[in-house]
């Protein structure tokens, strides 16, 4: 299995979002800080909408310790982008759990500092109310509310 996390971030360091959701499973459970909770296509949907959002923005995305057996999984990436919607540098630095199923990714956990990720994106605010519930939940609204839009366009 340790190919098909290979895979899935290869894909990712070209933005090729249907190779990424090829790799997931179609009942895959996805959670991140950012979106939370999401479930089957919608969860390769927000892949589609993050590589779509990157075309042509020097977004670079490394990736290493993939580590792999039949049942699970793990891997770290880095994301190094610029934050749309304040302009700023962010450098997100995330550890991913897998479990499989049926040969591929049925279960993708992003685990990342969203304090610190929210002090990068949005600077003085997002340092102060970084580390609250409020935010998060705020955030994971309009990540959400954002994903709705692009779905709505497929």
């Amino acid at each position: 299995m340790k190919q098909l996390i290979d895979k899935f971030y290869t894909a990712f360091t070209q933005l090729d979002a249907e190779t990424m959701a090829s790799c997931y499973h179609s009942d895959i459970i996805f959670y991140d800080p950012g979106f939370g909770k999401l479930e089957g296509q919608r969860a390769s949907n927000m892949w589609r909408m993050l590589c779509a959002s990157q075309k042509d923005k020097n977004m670079k995305v490394t990736f290493n310790n993939v580590v792999a057996d039949d049942i699970r999984g793990s891997a770290n990436w880095e994301a190094h982008y610029v934050f749309s919607k304040t302009g700023r540098k962010v450098h997100n630095k995330i550890e991913a759990q897998f479990e499989f199923k049926d040969g591929l990714i049925y279960k993708h956990t992003d685990s990342f500092d969203l304090h610190r990720w929210a002090g990068q994106a949005l600077g003085f605010s997002g340092k102060v109310l970084g580390w609250s519930g409020f935010f998060q939940k705020k955030l994971q609204t309009q990540t959400n509310h954002l994903l709705d839009k692009f779905e709505a366009k497929l």
